[in-house]
């Protein structure tokens, strides 16, 4: 965990986020869980290096080796077989969780092409946030020569509030720019 985010969540947020929720105890408040990368690829059935590009480039995003995900039925309208890669992922937790936060929050989304704020209606009912971006070109680990093709990625974070206002409240701690 970058030292700078855990000092500010507890010298900073938990008691913002205990005064602003009425939270009697330091364990209400919430926390961050787990960040999940994803990126589908439905070209990899035709393709299979695809899946090695993609594998490449969230590797450099994250640090972490992805993890291959495959298709769980054939679905012949697709040409798609049950076992079939169709996809990578990766979950950061813990350290590399939080320095990926500070990176995303900081460096990545003011690359975003016409920015205007993270919509707040992406969140699930249960306190988790996924945005989808559409190029990976927004990382600065990316090299924009050595990409073959531009990519979108789902990110979900996942935290341990009971609400999605306690989630958003805890992300726009953290440094998430929402719509105003």
């Amino acid at each position: 965990m970058t030292v700078r985010l855990k000092e500010k969540y507890d010298k900073e947020i938990v008691p913002a986020m205990m005064k602003e929720f009425s939270y009697k105890n330091i364990m209400q408040a919430p926390k961050l869980e787990k960040i999940t990368l994803n990126i589908g690829l439905g070209e990899a059935v035709k393709d299979v290096k695809v899946i090695d590009a993609a594998n490449r480039d969230l590797t450099l995003i994250t640090g972490q080796k992805p993890v291959v995900t495959r298709a769980k039925k054939s679905i012949a309208t697709f040409k798609l077989r049950a076992g079939m890669p169709i996809g990578c992922m990766v979950t950061l937790r813990g350290a590399k969780m939080y320095e990926f936060l500070d990176r995303f929050v900081n460096f990545s989304i003011p690359r975003i092409r016409d920015f205007k704020g993270m919509p707040d209606k992406s969140f699930d009912g249960r306190g988790n946030y996924t945005i989808g971006i559409k190029e990976q070109i927004i990382f600065p680990e990316i090299e924009y020569d050595k990409i073959d093709k531009i990519r979108g990625l789902n990110i979900t974070i996942s935290t341990t509030a009971g609400t999605d206002e306690e989630a958003k409240a805890l992300l726009r701690h953290l440094g998430m720019p929402f719509r105003s």
